[in-house]
């Protein structure tokens, strides 16, 4: 990981390598990292409720409905701020991520304050999973394989929720989800076809190196 300052191509830190292409790149829309990462929904909710306990508590101490409206009408406005301002994070995060998938990687590009990039070589991707939901939108989370880690708290929101003890990396909120989730297997099942293709030369090229080298002779 490391910070950037300047981009030679959108999401990408560098230029990318001979062979290499892009395969498809997006970005989270800040809609859904609005309800499902800031919970926007669950804090309106919650601020409901409260005006609702209020006024009802002012009511039962005898006051008029107008007065109970009034005591709770606070809450609601707090209520407003927050969501507001969560509402803002989520466009925040959603502006600056950017996903690209590439025929031999996968790379993440986070960060409001301090913005990073993240690399995921095919190789280290054990699998992927597909969530979708009724607009569309969905979440791709990566299963990484044994002995390689990512930290939860520096790719938050691009993680999986709650999986701590071996965090998923995740592509989050992204639209046309199975479009991107078809792109993104097809992609893995061709690099998984390449490098398998490849240990069979690469152990005879091993196997004609070790034949060549000469055996010193023992006293």
């Amino acid at each position: 990981m490391r910070e950037h300052e300047i981009e030679p191509v959108r999401g990408l830190p560098e230029p990318l390598p001979a062979g290499e292409e892009m395969l498809w790149q997006g970005s989270p829309t800040w809609g859904s990292l609005a309800l499902r990462a800031f919970h926007v929904r669950k804090v309106a909710i919650y601020f409901g409720l409260l005006a609702i306990w209020r006024a009802a508590y002012v009511m039962n101490d005898g006051h008029p409905l107008g007065e109970a409206v009034i005591s709770a009408l606070w809450l609601v406005v707090l209520g407003l701020i927050t969501m507001g301002i969560l509402s803002l994070l989520a466009w925040a995060h959603a502006r600056v991520t950017v996903y690209t998938i590439t025929n031999r990687r996968l790379v993440i590009r986070f960060g409001v304050a301090f913005q990073m990039i993240v690399n995921f070589p095919f190789k280290v991707i054990e699998s992927a999973s597909l969530k979708t939901y009724a607009n569309g939108n969905g979440d791709i989370p990566l299963i990484l394989t044994k002995g390689q880690r990512a930290s939860y708290i520096l790719l938050w929101p691009n993680v999986r929720p709650w999986q701590f003890v071996r965090p998923q990396p995740m592509l989050r909120g992204i639209p046309d989800a199975t479009g991107v989730a078809k792109i993104f297997s097809e992609a893995l099942q061709a690099d998984l076809a390449l490098r398998t293709a490849q240990q069979p030369a690469e152990a005879e090229v091993s196997a004609a190196a070790d034949a060549a080298t000469p055996v010193k002779d023992q006293v």
